[in-house]
């Protein structure tokens, strides 16, 4: 996508002047020294280079900042310069790309391109602590829903450091919630399958935390026995208040033997839900609130989908992944920097124990603008009210979706990859998956015509040698083959686009003729006239069908957030379901099928 960057410019610190490389250079009236202007200039060119054009005066200010300390006395000053610099190296990006930045670059800074060298990094960065052959990871999403966009970050990480280390990723159902996030028996499968797809390889162990229920109890039931938690009975709103005046609360000094009582009776039946809670003995002084006698069980009398009502305590998702993880022999775990509190409290309950930690890696968060906000549950509620056909409804991010759609497994882990574990909060967009999906399908997708909203014209085409038209299968790999369209003699039908039908004028069907649209219509319908078949001059190209090469077809589309069903004719083929063929001017779509009335179904990937 073009993106045309204003040049702004902000008196007193600089005035324009042109220099010999093209680049508006911004001189200084007084108060920049000439090293500092070059200096910024070469920060505000190397970071369009790093990020395609697409430079960001924050990551520069930081830059400028973080390896000039000196500088920071006059941030104020230097932030509307930089914030011009960036412009105009980012629109010079998109006027004259990024080999010229490069060039420039290479002429008056090289030492900023050897830094960009120096700190690329190709694949994740090596695992703390890992021995070739012990690593264990694992990947725990709540069985509500089949996988998203979102969740293949955790996929692919995990099972790429399992391949560089010759480890194993467990795939855990943290399903012990049954009213919040109320399992969907049918996610099981779906996420083992979207997991197998994406990664390429079943995972090494399927474990469903509500089939390990009586394990997490008797931990529970351990850390009661020995003075590690205890029965809390206070309201939420009364913990609350002992957690902010770093206070214990009453139920904190009960003898073991009561603790123990009211433990049973919690799951006899006896205490109702909200009742009491099971809490993690830390030290109400912590700096941290959120670690000050942490909730480790509470009761729910909900029915589980799987294993009914047998349980009426369950574990809080950080004491069951805590034990969990110790029992599976995690040794690393990977995860989204707003767990920190997790593994903090989870360290505690390890300490009691006895028990080592996993080492723990941290990721910020990722939005991909087209998303927004999408959440498991927010789309289960959506599909349920009709505003989606299904979970692989075209408009969603789950991976099923995207599947349908034709997007490339090894595309979307490259993207991941690229992304890395960095802990900045970054959002992105999905070009960036779209670029890399496009050099993943194009080299097999066949090319095929599709007319939308066709209108058909006839043209005598008797003082034309050319009785056939051969296009390439692929216009790059010849050793693909080619189509072949028998046109015959005299008069044909063609078909052409309706918004090209609606141009009147000299147009060039492509690899044909020159054609003149002149809207004169006979009781055959609408004629067209054959004008020559070199192509003269600037002619416009656009596609077309003869009427014996076209079949009716739907293609499945979105159009400002609306998915629409285009109707057209696509040029005839025998390719099977599930083919990724490129529609020449339209991308790329994904064959579906046929429908009852002999239309062939096709959904548009991306262009």
């Amino acid at each position: 996508m073009t993106r045309i960057h204003p040049r702004t410019r902000s008196a007193p610190y600089f005035e324009p002047a042109c220099s010999r490389t093209g680049y508006e250079r911004f001189r200084p009236m007084g108060e920049l020294e000439p090293a500092v202007v070059a200096l910024l200039r070469k920060y505000a060119l190397q970071n369009a280079l790093e990020y395609d054009g697409q430079g960001q005066v924050g990551s520069v200010m930081g830059r400028v900042m973080g390896e000039n300390p000196d500088l920071r006395s006059q941030a104020k000053q230097l932030t509307a310069f930089i914030s011009s610099q960036v412009q105009e190296a980012n629109a010079l990006a998109a006027e004259k790309g990024l080999d010229h930045i490069r060039s420039i670059l290479e002429s008056e800074s090289p030492d900023a391109l050897e830094k960009k060298t120096k700190e690329r990094r190709e694949g994740l960065p090596p695992l703390p602590n890992a021995e070739s052959g012990k690593v264990v990871l694992r990947f725990a999403p709540n069985p509500n829903g089949p996988l998203s966009l979102g969740h293949a970050r955790g996929v692919v990480i995990n099972t790429e450091y399992a391949k560089m280390y010759d480890g194993e990723v467990i795939l855990r159902f943290d399903d012990t919630d049954a009213v919040v996030k109320r399992p969907d028996p049918e996610a099981y499968s779906m996420i083992e399958d979207d997991f197998t797809w994406l990664s390429g390889c079943a995972p090494d162990r399927i474990l469903k935390a509500s089939d390990r229920m009586d394990i997490y109890l008797e931990h529970a039931s351990k850390t009661l026995a020995q003075g590690h938690a205890y029965v809390c009975q206070c309201t939420g709103e009364e913990f609350k208040e002992f957690r902010i005046s770093k206070t214990v609360c009453p139920c904190r000094d009960r003898p073991t033997e009561e603790n123990l009582q009211r433990w049973d009776e919690m799951n006899d039946g006896t205490i109702q839900p909200g009742g009491a809670v099971i809490r993690i003995r830390t030290d109400m002084t912590l700096p941290n609130p959120a670690l000050r006698d942490w909730p480790a069980l509470r009761i729910q009398h909900a029915d589980h989908p799987l294993v009914g009502d047998r349980y009426k305590v369950w574990p809080l998702l950080d004491f069951q992944s805590a034990v969990e993880d110790h029992l599976q022999g995690v040794t690393h775990i990977v995860r989204g920097k707003d767990l920190m509190d997790s593994t903090r409290k989870q360290i505690l309950l390890y300490e009691k124990f006895g028990w080592e930690y996993p080492e723990t890696l941290y990721w910020g968060r990722v939005k991909v603008h087209e998303f927004g906000g999408f959440s498991t549950s927010q789309m289960k509620k959506d599909i349920g009210a009709g505003q989606f056909t299904g979970w692989d409804d075209p408009r969603l991010p789950t991976l099923r979706a995207l599947r349908r759609r034709g997007y490339d497994a090894g595309a979307m882990r490259k993207f991941w990859i690229d992304l890395g574990l960095t802990q900045k909060d970054i959002a992105v967009p999905m070009s960036t998956l779209n670029s890399l999906n496009a050099k993943a399908v194009d080299a097999e997708a066949p090319r095929l015509s599709f007319v939308r909203n066709p209108c058909s014209m006839i043209l005598d085409i008797s003082e034309i040698s050319l009785n056939e038209v051969t296009l390439p299968i692929h216009p790059e790999h010849p050793d693909k083959g080619v189509r072949q369209w028998p046109l015959g003699e005299g008069a044909i039908k063609v078909n052409i686009a309706q918004d090209d039908f609606s141009q009147p004028g000299e147009k060039r069907l492509k690899d044909f003729a020159d054609i003149e649209i002149n809207h004169q219509k006979t009781g055959d319908g609408w004629v067209g006239e054959v004008i020559r078949t070199e192509r003269v001059g600037n002619t416009p190209i656009i596609h077309w069908l003869p009427q014996n090469m076209a079949q009716p077809a739907v293609l499945l589309l979105e159009e400002d957030g609306e998915l629409i069903a285009a109707e057209g004719l696509l040029e005839l083929n025998d390719y099977p379901d599930g083919t990724i063929v490129q529609l020449e001017r339209m991308g790329f779509a994904t064959i579906e099928g046929v429908d009852e009335g002999g239309v062939r179904r096709l959904i548009r990937l991306h262009g």
